[in-house]
């Protein structure tokens, strides 16, 4: 995995870092690769309970694609006649990513430091929890380069702030502080920008040791009643709290609540 992103595993929490502060923490291939890999492998690994998204510096969480390499491959595919080939990194890149970090069972939590526009702004969104920093912003920025939506940002976004909202902000694409953010929901949390990496992890970690397959089956949950009517919501709760009922992790909460003592979950 190349070192534009760090990844740690430790004591069941998966910490991925997009580093490329200098650049923004810009997409450019080597980037998308490794983040690729980075998001699959946390997905995968079954030690794993929890995702922590974070990014070096404090300019930038994730401006999305790189431009400068991105110019690059435009002009060769142009002058090849390919036409639009470069643009095979959405398919390549962007949407196996975002299939990891949203389709995984695990609690996504997603750190924004700072700037975090297009992709990046799409990768935020596809966590299932965002502590901000006060001084981040959120832009989506596609139309402001002649782009449509990609890294599943026209799926997150109008669930996150609704369909008028949603496309008020792809249209007009502009800079959302963090607390307005916040007043849209995309923001679940804000934080002074120094206590940011702190209090992130202490989240992650939390939910690192907290009741696995209740968080999974939350997950699964939320994102059928989206789609469902009441009635098959209802069916699927009930299908998913026998499971749970039926998890070591609600035996060891029970006791613990009978007992006033803290659970200490076993992830099963």
């Amino acid at each position: 995995m190349a070192d534009t992103v760090l990844y740690e595993v430790s004591d069941g929490l998966a910490t991925i870092t997009l580093n490329r502060p200098e650049a923004m923490n810009a997409m450019n291939i080597e980037t998308k690769v490794a983040f690729r890999e980075a998001a699959q492998a946390a997905a995968a690994d079954d030690s794993v309970r929890a995702i922590l998204l974070t990014a070096a510096g404090d300019r930038a969480f994730c401006v999305g694609q790189d431009l400068k390499e991105h110019i690059g491959g435009l002009m060769a595919a142009r002058e090849a006649g390919s036409g639009g080939g470069v643009m095979s990194t959405v398919q390549e890149h962007y949407n196996p990513i975002v299939r990891a970090l949203t389709g995984t069972a695990k609690p996504v939590v997603a750190a924004v430091n700072g700037v975090a526009a297009g992709a990046g702004f799409g990768f935020a969104l596809a966590a299932d929890y965002r502590i901000v920093a006060d001084t981040a912003a959120f832009n989506t920025s596609f139309a402001g380069v002649a782009l449509t939506a990609d890294s599943g940002i026209s799926w997150t976004l109008p669930r996150v702030v609704g369909p008028s909202r949603a496309a008020d902000l792809l249209l007009f694409p502009r800079s959302i502080t963090a607390q307005e953010a916040y007043e849209l929901g995309i923001a679940n949390r804000i934080v002074p920008s120094v206590e940011l990496a702190a209090e992130a992890v202490k989240v992650a970690r939390g939910l690192a040791e907290g009741p696995t397959l209740a968080y999974a089956a939350l997950k699964e949950s939320l994102a059928y009643g989206l789609t469902h009517s009441l009635e098959e919501t209802l069916e699927k709760e009930d299908e998913l709290q026998t499971r749970a009922g039926s998890s070591e992790d609600h035996v060891i909460a029970v006791q613990a609540f009978v007992n006033k003592e803290k659970p200490k979950y076993l992830g099963r």
